[in-house]
């Protein structure tokens, strides 16, 4: 073979060498490349897992929740305020007049509602025998303030226009001192045609919110006549009652001074508030106070009649007849 033939030789077995080298190099950089991709695709896995999992258990947990409160209750309630004497904006606590009831100022802007119209707060009560039902009435004069103040405890809407009522009755459910309560509240009508209307519910009523106004003296003295009417149909002067001056917002209007409102609650002996029906001040406590006032009697009433069926025991009056023996003989 000529030197000629013997270079070709190995020119070819070098190219066919460097063909399989870069054969096995393709190889690798795919195998490499795939690995890489796959490791990628595990981070993003990984990323998006960690993002969207707590998502997914808070979605698990309130449709849990809302499970169970739908067995509980048709419908979720708002919670309210607490009944202490506190601002109804900030929630701080006020000061206090002597006997403890609270002098309010407005600090809330004023919550308007459509002309017309006449919101009713329904919630589905509980079932019979667990949630508790107190039907309160509202009295007062004519123009004092009652459907508003009815208005912005049920629906927090405040109506601009006076529209005189005859008769509302408005249901809600609340929780007060931490126990859900079911309230039907009557508005009657302060108007003097309607007087045998309105003392229908008098006999019906377990509490009473009796309504005057800051800015109108008549409606201050025709207090004493809703209080003679209240005891007449209950036949007892202890019918849970709250005194409400409404108004206090119109200061430059008053006729009607606090301390003559205190004056005449000490003398009912019941709690007083002074209320702004526009601005929303205190008129949540005075809802609540009344219940608690209707829990407090009854709770009395209660004790009271025990106090009376329970006969002295025995061993009793084994042990003080010795004594009563021995207090004879001396003297």
């Amino acid at each position: 073979m000529t030197d000629h033939a013997c270079i070709c030789v190995c020119i070819k077995g070098c190219l066919k060498g460097y063909g399989h080298q870069n054969s096995d190099l393709r190889v690798n950089f795919i195998f490499l490349h795939t690995v890489l991709l796959l490791l990628l695709l595990l981070l993003l896995l990984l990323l998006l897992f960690n993002l969207y999992t707590p998502a997914l258990l808070y979605c698990g947990v309130e449709l849990s929740r809302r499970r169970e409160g739908s067995q509980v209750s048709a419908g979720a309630t708002r919670e309210p305020r607490s009944t202490e004497w506190v601002n109804a904006a900030t929630d701080q606590r006020l000061p206090t007049l002597k006997g403890g009831f609270p002098w309010g100022s407005p600090g809330l802007p004023k919550m308007t509602m459509a002309s017309g119209t006449r919101p009713v707060g329904c919630y589905p009560s509980n079932p019979a025998g667990v949630t508790r039902e107190y039907k309160l009435v509202m009295l007062g004069a004519g123009g004092v303030g009652k459907s508003a103040m009815t208005m912005q405890f049920v629906s927090r809407q405040f109506p601009e226009d006076h529209d005189p009522t005859i008769e509302d009755d408005y249901k809600i459910r609340v929780r007060v001192d931490d126990e859900p309560v079911n309230l039907d509240i009557v508005d009657t009508t302060g108007q003097a045609e309607f007087t045998a209307l309105r003392n229908r519910y008098l006999s019906a009523g377990e509490g009473f919110i009796i309504c005057y106004s800051v800015t109108d003296r008549q409606s201050f003295d025709a207090v004493r006549e809703f209080k003679e009417l209240i005891d007449q149909v209950g036949h007892t002067n202890d019918t849970p009652v709250v005194l409400v001056g409404n108004k206090s917002d119109l200061k430059q209007l008053r006729q009607v001074t606090k301390e003559e409102g205190l004056a005449l609650a000490q003398e009912f002996s019941c709690p007083f508030f002074e209320t702004s029906a526009a601005y929303r001040c205190y008129v949540d406590n005075v809802f609540h106070t009344l219940v608690q006032e209707i829990r407090r009697k009854e709770k009395e009433a209660v004790l009271d009649v025990k106090k009376k069926s329970k006969p002295k025991s025995n061993i009793w009056k084994k042990i003080k007849s010795p004594f009563q023996k021995n207090k004879d003989s001396v003297a």
